[in-house]
C-alpha cells in the first residue's frame, strides 16, 4: 500500500465514513470516491467491510477498509494510529453508522439496555471520533465533519414512539451545534444532515427515496468549500429546525 505521504496532494481529501459496508454509508463512500476523495470505509463486520471496499475498488475509486467498531474506544485509537501512520491527515468524517432497535417499545415501557446501545453507537460513539478527528483537522485548519441524523430526532416535530432512536439522534443534533461553536472562527465545519426516508436495510423497501437520494446532502456537506454553513441541520441541501 502507498504511503500517504507519497500519495498525498493539496488536492486531495482523505476522508473516515463509518457504517459504510451497505447503504447510505456505502454510497456515501461511492460519490466522494468519484469527486477523487481518498475514502477510509469503516465497518464493524471485517468481511462485509472488506467486500464493500473492493467493490468501490473494482469501480474505479481509491478506497481502503479499517474495521471499527464506533463504540469500542480501542479501536478508535487503532482507528487514529492507522490515519496518522499512512496519511498523517484526516479531512472529512462523515458519522453515519447508527442502530435503530426501538421496535415498538415506547417511552413509557424501553429498557435502559435498548436506551443505553442506540446512545453507545448513535451518539457517544460519535462524539468519540469527532474527538479524535478534530487535532488532526486543526493541524491544517481544514475539515469537515457530517453527523447523519434524522427528522425524528428534531424537536420541533417530536413525537411518541421510537424513544432511543429519537433521544439518540437529538443528543447528535446538540453535539453538532456545540462542536460547531467552539469551533466557530476555523475552517472546520460540523453539520448535521437528515437522509430522509431511504430504501435501505433499516428503511425498509416501502421507503420513499433511493440510497443516492439519502446521501446527496451528506456528501455536498463533506465538500463544502471554505467559509460554508456550519452547526446546521440540513435536508436536500436545505436547512431544516432542529
Amino acid at each position: 500500500m502507498m504511503r500517504g505521504a507519497d500519495i498525498s496532494t493539496h488536492q486531495e481529501r482523505i476522508a473516515v465514513v463509518t457504517g459504510a459496508n451497505r447503504g447510505i454509508g456505502f454510497e456515501i463512500c461511492k460519490q466522494l470516491v468519484k469527486k477523487r476523495v481518498r475514502v477510509v470505509l469503516t465497518a464493524r463486520d471485517d468481511l462485509k467491510g472488506r467486500e464493500a471496499c473492493e467493490k468501490l475498488k473494482g469501480g474505479g475509486g481509491e478506497a481502503v477498509f479499517h474495521p471499527l467498531d464506533v463504540t469500542d474506544r480501542q479501536d478508535i485509537g487503532r482507528l487514529e494510529t492507522y490515519l496518522r501512520k499512512e496519511f498523517s491527515r484526516l479531512d472529512i468524517l462523515v458519522n453515519n453508522a447508527g442502530l435503530f432497535i426501538d421496535g415498538e417499545k415506547l417511552g413509557i415501557n424501553v429498557d435502559l439496555k435498548t436506551v443505553r446501545t442506540t446512545m453507545e453507537t448513535n451518539a457517544f460513539g460519535p462524539l468519540q471520533l469527532c474527538q479524535m478527528a478534530i487535532p488532526f483537522m486543526r493541524h491544517r485548519n481544514y475539515g469537515r465533519i457530517v453527523n447523519v441524523s434524522s427528522g425524528l430526532g428534531a424537536l420541533t416535530d417530536m413525537g411518541g414512539g421510537y424513544p432511543s432512536y429519537r433521544m439518540s439522534k437529538s443528543c447528535l443534533n446538540a453535539m453538532t451545534i456545540i462542536l460547531a461553536d467552539e469551533l466557530r472562527g476555523t475552517n472546520i465545519l460540523v453539520n448535521s444532515v437528515c437522509p430522509g426516508w431511504v430504501r435501505t436495510d433499516m428503511g425498509g423497501n416501502e421507503a420513499e427515496r433511493s440510497v443516492e437520494q439519502g446521501a446527496d446532502t451528506a456528501v455536498w456537506l463533506a465538500m463544502l468549500p471554505d467559509h460554508g454553513p456550519s452547526g446546521q441541520f440540513f435536508r436536500d441541501r436545505t436547512v431544516i429546525p432542529w
